[in-house]
């Protein structure tokens, strides 16, 4: 898979943006890297287009845009010319497709049916756009139509909002989703961007989903791990379960059998995507021990903080 395609992977939703007026791409642009989404896909379908990623580009240079809704090889030009990263086109068009894979150019067209899939995979592509994906079928059709074509990975874009993201993003075969619910059409022209932020924030917190896992008690010895995991099974029925190296009293708490990493224990965040979570976390700053990570294949599924928290280790921990 392409290395931008790989980036948004990580980043796990990408915004739709239509802009009218390129005098609301900085701003815009702010919000959503602020609200933890560092991508965008800017329609071209607006006179402000161009001239939107060019701005956007310029500001955040870092920050993955795209143009979206192409469909001539001149459009692909001045967008890619204007910052763009990556291409995004309603339909299948093999000669935009093979402009662009020539070029080296990031493309996923828009498919909807095993047809398609097979001209995209003629066309050297790994990852397509499936789209309109709620009414061209939703996650039950790209489920389907993945079968048989076990190295396409799909970005699906078209009704896709909070409610269901997460049932999309739970199969394997799709890289991300691609959504416009945190910057309607309206809240942009009003300028209303803090609330832009705050539904980008949202949007981010539903994808990643944290919640407490558990809690870990670095105790001096064995015994008194024993004695720490009989005071929780006594006191609130938390069963034990003796592993290797700690006890567990019910699935909230852990004692260790010896001090572990953190002065006084650990705590494990629950993500949904510990890779899209990692990715997340470190834009905001977090730096990470890779010498703790944990993988399932290339999955990332387990890695701690390099910073305590009161003295408490933190990781996340793959769902």
């Amino acid at each position: 898979m392409n290395e931008i395609l790989k980036q948004i992977q990580d980043i796990g939703i990408v915004p739709v943006v239509v802009l009218n007026d390129s005098k609301d791409a900085k701003p815009l642009a702010k919000a959503l890297y602020e609200g933890g989404l560092p991508c965008a896909e800017v329609t071209f379908r607006t006179e402000a287009a161009e001239e939107s990623i060019r701005l956007m580009c310029e500001e955040y240079p870092d920050m993955l845009v795209g143009a979206g809704t192409i469909l001539t090889t001149e459009q692909v030009d001045r967008a890619v010319n204007a910052g763009a990263k990556f291409i995004v086109s309603p339909g299948l068009n093999s000669k935009i497709v093979k402009y662009c894979v020539d070029k080296n150019i990031p493309i996923t067209p828009g498919v909807t049916n095993p047809s398609d899939v097979e001209k995209a995979i003629e066309l050297g592509l790994d990852v397509v756009k499936f789209f309109p994906a709620e009414a061209a079928g939703g996650l039950k059709m790209i489920k389907s139509m993945a079968a048989p074509y076990t190295k396409m990975k799909f970005m699906p874009t078209g009704g896709i909002d909070a409610n269901n993201l997460n049932s999309y993003l739970a199969f394997d075969k799709i890289i991300a989703c691609g959504g416009s619910w945190m910057v309607n059409g309206d809240l942009v022209k009003n300028g209303e961007f803090d609330k832009i932020k705050e539904l980008t924030q949202e949007a981010v917190l539903t994808m990643l989903g944290f919640e407490l896992r558990h809690i870990g008690i670095n105790c001096e010895n064995e015994k008194e791990a024993h004695e720490t995991a009989d005071t929780f099974e006594n006191l609130f029925g938390m069963r034990k379960k003796e592993g290797s190296g700690s006890i567990f009293s019910g699935t909230a708490i852990e004692s260790m059998k010896s001090p572990y990493l953190g002065d006084k224990g650990h705590i494990a965040i629950a993500t949904n995507s510990a890779q899209r979570a990692f990715a997340y976390l470190k834009n905001k700053g977090v730096e990470f021990d890779m010498n703790t990570a944990q993988y399932n294949g290339d999955k990332l599924t387990l890695v701690y903080f390099k910073e305590q928290v009161s003295g408490f280790a933190l990781h996340l921990v793959q769902k």
